[in-house]
């Protein structure tokens, strides 16, 4: 094994990679079609990869999880994209809610959600997205009151993944400042049977078994322990379920545009019009090597901003987690559609399971945040320039 090699992935991560590949393999895109079809959960895969501890990779040994970080993460939800079945609510249950309540949780939070987290018989929600707030996260209104030692949640969500099937959700909120008035980011636990807690599903043209919901907040009565992490953090908090976001979104569009590439080198190997298969014509080659070009470059930044996050940078981790769901989501998109061109009115088909992709690649581009506001963050952060808004 060249030094090269055991730099960029260590003998552990391969041997993870292998195998989670293993394992997406034994399940792969049928299984993940019939499952949308049939209007089920991916429960059989989730609760497989619960059992071998892939998704509490993360998490803290002492709380039943692997004891790693974004880094290996990252590498489950990618292999299991490029074998056809990417488990989204990974990016919410262990990535985002496990990594804010491990980091910033009291003991007794901790205790409560990490080991079930971990072995998957537990999941969680996030809830950020507002109606009228869109990518201005500063707009949020849902606001969080005291009354006694309670809190009292008001506001809406939408676009919030697997609220039919999480056991909590993750509510950004906000509370006063008592000393300056102002209003700051916390972050609540809201437990499904909360009372005042409405969750109505939105109609989707995307197909996939995570469903999306709008959620009501109505006077959401919360016990005092509900608050994660310390009143005055905020930012800090937010953004420390933020980066493993757009971390573990990279991976999402990675596996999506590894397995639509891999079906079109497939078929460009294998069909034959004229006297040759037509793969060997620049034309259908060229744009598939750049493809293939483009993610992997797009797995090199998701490797960073993994490493410099799980060292404990969230600033250069913020930089590159930025950049990496950016290369990431653009990488998806072309290459599906590179994919579906290459095998033309075949693409379109159920058979080749390619055309449904069209849709689900946009959400690397969409969500978390808009392609635009990360050049935004670039421009700014990165570059110094000034402020349009």
């Amino acid at each position: 094994m060249s030094t090269a090699r055991t730099v960029l992935e260590t003998e552990e991560h391969q041997a993870l990679r292998a195998a989670v590949a293993a394992l997406g393999k034994r399940y792969g895109r049928d299984y993940m079609t019939t499952v949308i079809r049939e209007g089920n959960h991916t429960d059989e895969l989730w609760a497989e990869a619960a059992k071998l501890g892939y998704l509490g990779v993360n998490l803290p040994e002492e709380y039943g999880g692997g004891g790693g970080g974004m880094a290996e993460l990252s590498i489950v939800l990618e292999e299991l994209g490029a074998a056809g079945s990417p488990l989204l609510m990974m990016i919410v249950s262990p990535a985002i809610c496990g990594t804010v309540i491990a980091r910033f949780g009291t003991e007794e939070q901790k205790r409560r959600w990490l080991p079930g987290l971990a072995d998957g018989s537990l999941t969680m929600a996030f809830g950020i997205t507002e109606p009228d707030a869109g990518s201005n996260s500063h707009r949020i209104t849902t606001t969080a009151r005291r009354d006694g030692d309670d809190w009292v949640l008001t506001g809406r969500k939408v676009f919030v993944s697997g609220v039919d099937i999480a056991d909590a959700t993750l509510i950004v909120g906000r509370t006063e400042d008592a000393r300056s008035g102002k209003l700051k980011p916390c972050l609540f636990v809201v437990e499904r049977d909360a009372p005042g807690f409405v969750r109505n599903r939105i109609d989707m043209e995307l197909h996939a078994p995570e469903k999306q919901f709008e959620l009501v907040l109505d006077d959401v009565r919360l016990p005092a322990d509900a608050l994660v992490g310390d009143e005055d953090a905020g930012l800090l908090q937010l953004f420390a379920g933020l980066n493993p976001e757009r971390i573990m979104t990279a991976a999402f569009g990675i596996g999506m545009g590894r397995f639509a590439l891999s079906r079109a080198v497939e078929y460009a190997r294998t069909r034959q019009v004229w006297k040759a298969p037509i793969g060997s014509h620049q034309a259908i080659a060229h744009p598939l090597a750049t493809a293939h070009i483009d993610l992997e470059l797009s797995r090199l930044m998701m490797r960073k901003a993994a490493l410099l996050y799980d060292e404990g940078d969230d600033v250069g981790a913020g930089e590159a987690a930025n950049m990496a769901k950016y290369a990431a989501g653009e990488a998806c998109v072309k290459a599906v559609d590179q994919a579906v061109h290459t095998l033309g009115g075949n693409g379109l088909t159920r058979e080749y399971g390619l055309a449904s992709l069209i849709t689900a690649s946009r959400v690397a581009r969409i969500a978390p945040v808009s392609r635009e506001m990360i050049l935004n963050y670039v421009s700014h952060q990165s570059l110094g320039l000034p402020k349009s808004y």
